[in-house]
């Protein structure tokens, strides 16, 4: 039934990343530049598109929308509809979820819709393609495949401290 319950859950992880970038590309990619490289965001800027207030702005209510939502959700999972208590049956519950909101955004949204669609395309910026460049996806790999557990194990301390 866990399983079950964690593969449920995983979906509802990755609707929870993919809902604020659908919300974020809505009136148009350019108010998503925040999500970009640098190069990107200059252009997008002196094209006139957006400001960098605006794209600090977004950027603000993107991790808010997006971040708040996903750990508040996993930890409900985990601890209210799963029931785990101590460390080690949270850390790994913590680590399923993130890893599957983590292979989902790396997988899914890196690699298909912003590389492979043109929902992502900036009109004016087709020249700094890929958007997402070699290094910086390298990073983003090892930040699922190291940051995750990383995640996992300070919610864990966390919530054991809390509902001692």
């Amino acid at each position: 039934m866990l399983v079950i319950h964690l593969l449920l859950e995983s979906v509802v992880v990755c609707f929870l990343l993919l809902v604020p970038c659908v919300v974020a590309i809505a009136n148009g990619v350019h108010e998503a530049a925040f999500l970009f490289e640098k190069d990107v965001q200059d252009r997008v800027v002196e094209k006139g598109l957006i400001t960098r207030e605006r794209l600090a702005r977004n950027l603000k209510v993107f991790r808010l929308s997006a971040l708040i939502p996903l750990i508040v959700f996993i930890l409900l999972a985990v601890y209210g509809i799963n029931g785990a208590r101590g460390f080690w049956t949270p850390f790994w519950q913590i680590y399923v979820l993130a890893m599957a909101e983590g292979l989902f955004d790396r997988g899914f949204i890196d690699w298909y819709w912003v590389g492979h669609t043109k929902a992502w395309t900036i009109p004016g910026t087709e020249d700094l393609k890929p958007y997402i460049p070699r290094k910086r996806l390298i990073v983003k790999w090892l930040t699922v495949i190291v940051g995750n557990p990383l995640i996992a194990a300070v919610l864990s301390g966390i919530m054991l401290l809390v509902l001692k």
